[in-house]
């Protein structure tokens, strides 16, 4: 359990350095939108490799993996809609000059893009007895360009460094809990309970791909983006054929 919390914990701490980063260096929006556009390939990689392959190979009925898929892209589009109306719309925004998005919408959207990727780490370290290295890189590399997205623009709109380091560290901890959840409430599921769980992750996360991080990488990296999109699939591919 401790292993869980703390792998959990870890992969979601590149939240708080993607935001240092931020703080202490001046990064131009068509750099962040090129980073962002790689984390999108890294997890690309990790929904179709470390998800969705594990989950039909788990599976012993041929309805667990796709409804998990659709059930992971409803409560997410639902999840984020609301997001949306409370004010944290632009949560991955590096532009955004305002203070329109309110902190909570801010800390809810992070928690619900971050939550799924979480519950699978726990949830491999209960089935392997050891975190998948490929599925915890991916999740830690993704993690960077969200934070550094996130907190540029937060500083743009006059939020303060303390305040916004403290939403971060909290998110991971957040993420930590996640993962020690991933552990520990599947221990006696089925085997398409598990694979429904892996594949509901692998819907939530393409459903936030779509619609929040590839617009904005697309936004401010330009066309340059499929190219490092792909170098983003093809390293965490790598990772994963060394695993």
């Amino acid at each position: 359990m401790a292993s869980a919390f703390g792998w959990g914990t870890f992969a979601a701490s590149s939240l708080v350095i993607g935001a240092v980063v931020a703080l202490r260096f001046r990064i131009s929006l068509r750099a962040i939108g090129l980073i962002m556009g790689f984390g999108a390939g890294v997890l690309i990689s990790a929904v179709a490799f470390d998800l969705v392959e594990e989950a039909v190979d788990t599976q012993t009925a041929n309805w667990a993996v796709v409804v998990g898929i659709f059930a992971g892209c409803a409560v997410f589009f639902g999840g984020d809609w609301l997001i949306d109306h409370l004010g944290g719309a632009d949560r991955k925004a590096a532009d955004r000059t305002d203070e329109s998005g309110s902190a909570l919408a801010i800390v809810l959207g992070t928690v619900l893009d971050g939550i799924p990727e979480s519950m699978v780490i726990g949830l491999t370290i209960y089935k392997g007895g050891a975190v998948g290295a490929a599925y915890l890189t991916a999740v830690f590399i993704s993690n960077l360009p969200e934070s550094i997205s996130s907190t540029a623009g937060l500083a743009a709109s006059g939020w303060r460094r303390a305040r916004i380091l403290w939403m971060w560290i909290a998110i991971a901890l957040v993420s930590g809990l996640a993962s020690l959840a991933g552990y520990g409430l599947f221990q006696h599921s089925s085997p398409n309970v598990v694979a429904f769980v892996l594949a509901f992750a692998a819907g939530a996360i393409l459903t936030m791909l779509a619609d929040t991080m590839m617009p904005e990488a697309y936004e401010h990296g330009g066309k340059l983006v499929g190219v490092v999109t792909t170098v983003g699939f093809v390293v965490a591919l790598a990772v994963h054929q060394l695993d």
